[in-house]
């Protein structure tokens, strides 16, 4: 779908969140890469953080950042695997108010490209949290590329057409 240049760009803050036991700042490559596509995108990088595998400490931190203002959306890459310590579906599952189905449904099927049927081992998703928007990706930068070039870069431009999560983002809390 086009990007209408007529309309204009409307830069958001988006908090990253990389979940794992293992990556440091200084080898967290996936949350670079993400970190340099937000930016280069022209949004704001709100806030980045590195988390244990650990269900409490996400949500913790998913918390803090969904009741900042100056937090729109939250991706979250890592921990969306089937091992005992892939736990960030979970950790999602405490913080939301409503589940955004097709996230996770397209960033498989567009995953088919890369890694065929293993593509069926991702708990990819996306939720609402309170006017927050979370969207959990796998760890590995090929997902990350994939999940930003593909949807997110897309639907969070605020031109996108026929739609896109920006121009919602004022109606999410409405009664």
């Amino acid at each position: 779908m086009p990007i209408d240049e007529s309309r204009a760009f409307k830069p958001i803050n988006i908090a990253v969140l990389t979940v794992s036991d293992t990556r440091t700042q200084a080898d967290d490559t996936s949350g670079n890469i993400l970190a340099e596509r937000i930016e280069g995108a022209g949004h704001n990088v709100a806030a980045r953080e590195i988390r244990r595998d650990d269900v409490a400490a996400i949500v913790d931190l998913l918390e803090n950042w969904i009741a900042e203002d100056a937090v729109d959306a939250v991706i979250v890459t890592g921990g969306t695997g089937l091992t005992g310590r892939d736990v960030t579906p979970e950790a999602l599952d405490r913080v939301k108010t409503k589940d955004i189905p097709g996230f996770g449904e397209y960033f498989r099927y567009i995953s088919i490209a890369s890694i065929g049927t293993s593509t069926i081992q991702s708990r990819a998703c996306a939720v609402l949290a309170k006017g927050t928007y979370i969207f959990a990706l796998p760890g590995s930068n090929g997902a990350v590329k994939d999940g930003w070039d593909q949807i997110l870069s897309l639907q969070l431009d605020s031109r996108h057409r026929p739609c896109n999560f920006v121009e919602l983002m004022p109606r999410l809390q409405e009664r």
